[in-house]
């Protein structure tokens, strides 16, 4: 495998953990906004942790793409 595609691999991998960790994070803060009253701000923070877990699927489809490709 070249270097490129090794270097974009890892990069990849580093965005899932990331992006994962952010999720998490917006996960978490949805709950304590939910606990403070804070509904609407609790739907949206929701919303994100969604969304950061549909990308970290694309992250991921992305780098099967690649792993299939050098194989």
């Amino acid at each position: 495998m070249d270097e490129k595609k090794l270097k974009l691999m890892k990069l990849l991998e580093h965005w899932v953990k990331h992006n994962e960790e952010h999720g998490e994070r917006f996960r978490e803060a949805s709950t304590e906004a939910e606990k403070m009253g804070l509904i609407n701000s609790s739907k949206e923070l929701q919303k994100a942790y969604l969304k950061t877990t549909e990308v970290s699927t694309h992250l991921r489809s992305a780098l099967s793409q690649i792993e299939e490709n050098s194989g």
